[in-house]
């Protein structure tokens, strides 16, 4: 099942910016190693923003929960953290049964 991943990421005034950055560097390594393993298909940090799309292919919601609980950042600042998911559909899939539909 392929997923769409966006995380926005938010610090408050008690935590300097290279605190922050401490963690990102960690999750960016897990990401990065994620990508590596096909798990992830595709990473894109928002130019400007604390704003970061993945596409993700996992067997079940369950799986992606669960990685999500184990993330470096949702560990260490998920309270700081919102994710928004949405499930994808291949398009050429859609076309498919577009295609079917019109007999």
């Amino acid at each position: 099942m392929l997923y769409h991943l966006a995380f926005t990421v938010e610090y408050d005034s008690s935590q300097s910016q290279a605190d922050l950055f401490k963690i990102w560097a960690e999750e960016a390594d897990a990401a990065l190693a994620a990508k590596d393993a096909g798990v992830v298909i595709g990473l894109w940090k928002v130019v400007g923003e604390r704003r970061v799309f993945a596409v993700v292919e996992v067997d079940s919601p369950d799986t992606l929960d669960r990685i999500l609980f184990d993330l470096p950042i949702m560990k260490k600042h998920g309270h700081a953290v919102d994710v928004q998911v949405k499930s994808l559909r291949r398009y050429e899939d859609f076309a498919a049964d577009v295609k079917e539909r019109l007999g």
